[in-house]
């Protein structure tokens, strides 16, 4: 019985990835990268939301961006809004948990930056808060969801929709472009000849 479990898991997996593996798809996290690296080249950095195992994949990847993923380079400005929890209680408790991290994107961020905004449901009112605000201050958006991508499909500039109803199918897919994008905006930054 348990073997099963991890076969079918696995097996679920894979099938998820390569149903998301679409020319289009292929294409919209190619754009997500460039305006990625349009922002660090301008000046600009990636800020990263997301709640739960999100705000782990939040976090995973700002380490890559500013440490390094797999070659070595200067670091890049990636901040998780996810880490502040003096920010987060402070906002949640005078505020309301919604407002978590549009109040940080409207203190941080500017316009040449981007928001990466990481919702398995695409319909967490403080993600969809978030992108709000930054539109407002004219940064672009990059939406990771699953599930139909939600509310905050309409908010994106971009949209990465996992077509999947199984929360850690999804969030396996997000981590694994999370990754691709890691890599293509090393090699746009500093390997393309």
């Amino acid at each position: 019985m348990e073997n099963e479990i991890v076969a079918k898991s696995f097996k679920e997996s894979v099938k998820t990835k390569e149903k998301f593996l679409t020319k289009k798809n292929s294409a919209l996290i190619v754009q997500s990268a460039e305006m990625i690296v349009e922002a660090f080249k301008g000046g600009g950095k990636l800020l990263i939301v997301g709640n739960g195992g999100s705000a782990a994949d939040a976090q995973h990847l700002a380490a890559e961006f500013v440490n390094r993923f797999e070659i070595e380079r200067p670091p890049l400005p990636a901040l998780a809004l996810t880490t502040d929890t003096s920010n987060l209680t402070s906002i949640g408790n005078d505020y309301s948990f919604d407002q978590a991290f549009s109040k940080q994107v409207r203190a941080l961020g500017k316009e040449q930056d981007v928001l990466l905004a990481i919702s398995t449901s695409g319909n967490s009112p403080n993600i969809i808060k978030a992108a709000e605000a930054a539109s407002s201050i004219g940064i672009k958006v990059i939406a990771l969801t699953g599930k139909g991508g939600g509310a905050l499909a309409e908010k994106a500039d971009v949209v990465l929709s996992v077509d999947s109803k199984t929360t850690a199918r999804i969030q396996e897919v997000h981590i694994t472009v999370c990754h691709i994008l890691c890599e293509l905006v090393d090699h746009m930054l500093f390997q393309k000849v």
